[in-house]
């Protein structure tokens, strides 16, 4: 059960000082304004949930199903859809606004975003395996995986076994995070240290199950 949670969408990185001159490298979020659509109840549904809206498109980049879900709420068309189990989800209903002030300096976060994608990588980029001998005629394969086993048993490459492939546009969840600065006005919030994911890319921004 999340206490607070809200759909953002990542701008970039910066850095703030603090008052005694200290450097705080920060990562600058738009989060919100987010519209509940849906209410969730344990009457019907078995839990209590809302779902909620984030970042507005036109209507031709939507399906049907999807804006005759939105326009039943009475909501715009919007491009992200999240369901939050939140603590006071039965106190909400369709049509309230979550904004970045639902949290405040010092909380400290998880941030869940889909990693950058890197395309075809072999098994060093991958996987950090070592590369080859660069002598004793190993040839042009230094960054080659090497050897998958012995020839007669099992005759065959195990499953699970870490070869080269797709690498990124995963999802990565960074834990126990701080919020540093919160503009309600602007709808931003500066958190400390790196996210995952691109410049606008869509992030969920949540309080931690990590404090300490």
């Amino acid at each position: 059960m999340l206490k607070k949670a809200i759909i953002g969408k990542k701008v970039g990185m910066t850095q703030i000082f603090d008052e005694n001159g200290k450097v705080i490298p920060v990562t600058v979020i738009e989060a919100g304004p987010c519209t509940v659509v849906q209410k969730k109840t344990a009457e019907k549904e078995g839990y209590d949930a809302v779902q909620v809206g984030f970042d507005a498109v036109e209507e031709r980049k939507l399906t049907k199903p999807a804006l005759g879900h939105l326009k039943k709420a009475g909501s715009g068309p919007v491009r992200i859809l999240k369901e939050f189990r939140l603590e006071n989800a039965a106190d909400m209903n369709v049509g309230d606004v979550l904004k970045a002030d639902v949290f405040a300096e010092g909380d400290h976060v998880d941030v869940v975003g889909v990693s950058k994608g890197k395309g075809y990588a072999g098994v060093v980029k991958r996987w950090g395996q070592h590369e080859q001998s660069a002598t004793h005629g190993v040839g042009p394969v230094h960054r080659s995986p090497g050897s998958m086993g012995a020839s007669t048993d099992p005759s065959r490459v195990m499953p699970g076994k870490k070869l080269a492939g797709h690498l990124g546009v995963e999802q990565v969840t960074v834990q126990n995070l701080i919020v540093v600065k919160v503009d309600a006005e602007k709808n931003l919030l500066a958190v400390r240290g790196a996210i995952p994911g691109p410049k606008g890319g869509a992030v969920v921004i949540k309080n931690t199950t990590r404090a300490l």
